[in-house]
C-alpha cells in the first residue's frame, strides 16, 4: 500500500515539475491570429500548443520562445490577472484609445469572447485564438 502511494506521489510531482517536457499526447494544437483593425495592416498566423488543460499565457510564451517573428508583452494586475500590453511591438495606449482584444475561433466557426483573460483562458485544440488591436 505505501509503495503505490509513493508511486502516485512520485509520479504527480513529476507531472507538476516546470521543465518536465509534454509529450505530443499531451500537446493542444492552436493557432495564433494577429489582427490590427485600426490600421488594417496584414494578419499574421502563428502555430504553437498549450499543454493538456494548460492556459493560454503558457503557448504564447511558447511561441514567443520558439518564434522570433512573434513578440509580447502583458502586465500583471493583482486583481485581474495577466492582461495583453503589446503584441509585435505595437502596445495599447489610453491617449489613443487603443487596446487588445482576445477573441476565439471555435472549431465550429464561432468567434467567442472568453470571459477571462490569457491567464484563465484553457484553448481547446484547434482553436484559433485572435490577438486583435482595437478601439474603444
Amino acid at each position: 500500500m505505501k509503495t503505490a502511494a509513493l508511486l502516485s506521489a512520485t509520479l504527480l510531482l513529476l507531472l507538476l515539475l516546470p521543465g518536465v517536457p509534454a509529450t505530443s499526447s499531451d500537446q493542444t494544437p492552436i493557432s495564433v491570429l494577429v489582427t490590427n483593425s485600426v490600421s488594417h495592416s496584414l494578419n499574421k498566423t502563428y502555430s504553437t500548443y498549450v499543454v493538456y488543460r494548460g492556459i493560454l499565457l503558457g503557448g504564447l510564451k511558447r511561441l514567443q520562445s520558439s518564434n522570433t517573428g512573434f513578440k509580447f508583452t502583458y502586465t500583471e494586475d493583482p486583481n485581474y490577472g495577466p492582461y495583453l500590453q503589446s503584441v509585435n511591438g505595437l502596445a495599447g495606449s489610453t491617449a489613443k484609445r487603443t487596446y487588445w482584444e482576445l477573441l476565439v475561433k471555435t472549431t465550429n466557426n464561432t468567434i467567442i469572447r472568453p470571459d477571462v483573460g490569457i491567464g484563465c483562458y484553457i484553448p481547446s485544440a484547434n482553436q484559433q485564438i485572435i490577438l486583435k488591436y482595437n478601439k474603444y
